[in-house]
């Protein structure tokens, strides 16, 4: 299957909104607890587009199979050159260069707008994400431990970033 990666649109907000409730309810790729509303995506999506960050699909046989996107990495006017990004696919559909295609695409977007620093916030079990971003160059630069609580039990975050440009 051919896959495109495209900016998102309005009409894939139920795609995003079940990609993320999926996540919420059954994986620690995201630590909310609470399932998302098509509301505050919707809400997310307008916010990302003002402040110019993207959110990307990965479209293959007519369906959004995953989603990406960058936003601030913190909110204060001195990190405002470093950004933090999100990946996330369909349950059924990991495994298949999704990821890959949209990580590829948030750092050349990133790079586009002139970021230096991109950084990832990864749960230390998924070990798939720090193995997608370390193959982009993303290196280990701090690991938090138990600083996260789900499905009763502690979470580690592992940071990674990579170094845009000069």
């Amino acid at each position: 299957m051919s896959i495109r990666i495209r900016p998102a649109e309005e009409a894939d907000l139920p795609t995003i909104l079940a990609i993320t409730n999926d996540a919420i309810l059954n994986t620690t790729a995201v630590w909310s607890l609470t399932p998302a509303t098509l509301e505050t995506r919707r809400a997310w999506l307008e916010e990302r587009r003002s402040k110019g960050f993207p959110v990307l699909v990965a479209e293959g046989g007519g369906a959004v199979l995953g989603f990406a996107s960058f936003g601030d990495f913190r909110p204060w006017e001195g990190y405002r050159h470093s950004v933090e990004n999100s990946i996330y696919i369909a349950a059924g559909q990991r495994g298949r260069g999704l990821g890959r295609a949209l990580l590829g695409a948030l750092l050349d977007e990133a790079a586009r707008q002139g970021k230096h620093v991109m950084v990832a916030g990864i749960e230390a079990g998924n070990e798939a994400s720090i193995r997608l971003h370390a193959a982009f160059g993303f290196v280990e630069t701090g690991r938090l431990r138990q600083v996260g609580r789900k499905f009763d039990r502690w979470l580690d975050l592992v940071l990674m970033q990579r170094i845009l440009g000069e």
